[in-house]
């Protein structure tokens, strides 16, 4: 009886107070959840994860060591899916950032990758960024992402110790001049000898992945690295 009420209770507040899809704003129906079944259906996948030496690792190709890199979906500008990430960084909607992850994390999982990780280590914010935002939109997409991969999340490793301009408008030389050394280490002997997994939300130049894994190895030895972002921008 409790869960018949329950299941008309919501759907009768649905009607009062519908939610809508962050993508599309289109109104949600039962069983839908955060995006719609049509968004969802549509996201611009990548399928990075099936392909070696995908675009995503050729970013990185004579700047840094990786094992594997992997982006969700394309980002284009003014598609709705930028609105989603926009609302997820700017509008205060954390959750978007953990659903992504979880639908990341469940078609990673059916192909096997990063099953091998030890630890999932979210890009960080400055203190001061953190404060304003009210959370790290990489952290919440790395608490996404371990209800799938099953890897401890670790933000007390890396750190910014310098407060710098937002990227966005900043071409590939002022994006790596602007990130370089501001980022920190702490407990590196955790991540010693392990495999991680950096999580990011987009990957554009690759300048602030690059200082991290720098920083990295700077401190570490023998760390494998992965990379995983939940979008790639097309319009760098």
């Amino acid at each position: 009886m409790y869960e018949y009420i329950k299941k008309y209770t919501n759907a009768f507040l649905g009607l009062l107070y519908p939610e809508f899809c962050v993508a599309c704003n289109g109104k949600l129906y039962q069983q839908e959840d955060t995006i719609c079944t049509k968004c969802m259906y549509n996201i611009p996948r990548t399928n990075f994860h099936k392909i070696q030496n995908n675009i995503a690792e050729q970013i990185f190709w004579g700047r840094v060591n990786i094992e594997k890199a992997v982006s969700f979906f394309y980002f284009h500008k003014e598609s709705k899916y930028q609105q989603m990430i926009h609302k997820l960084k700017y509008k205060n909607q954390k959750y978007i950032g953990e659903k992504l992850g979880q639908i990341y994390g469940s078609e990673l999982i059916v192909d096997g990758v990063f099953n091998n990780i030890d630890y999932i280590i979210p890009v960080p914010l400055h203190t001061k960024r953190q404060y304003q935002r009210g959370y790290n939109q990489s952290e919440q997409i790395a608490v996404g992402l371990k209800k799938f991969l099953k890897a401890e999340v670790l933000t007390n490793i890396l750190y910014r110790k310098i407060y710098t301009t937002s990227q966005t408008r900043k071409h590939r030389y002022e994006r790596w001049k602007n990130i370089e050394n501001v980022f920190g280490i702490k407990n590196a002997h955790k991540i010693s000898e392990k495999n991680i997994l950096l999580v990011d939300d987009i990957l554009t130049t690759g300048a602030t992945i690059e200082s991290c894994i720098n920083t990295i190895v700077k401190n570490t030895t023998n760390v494998k690295i992965n990379i995983l972002t939940i979008a790639i921008s097309v319009n760098n």
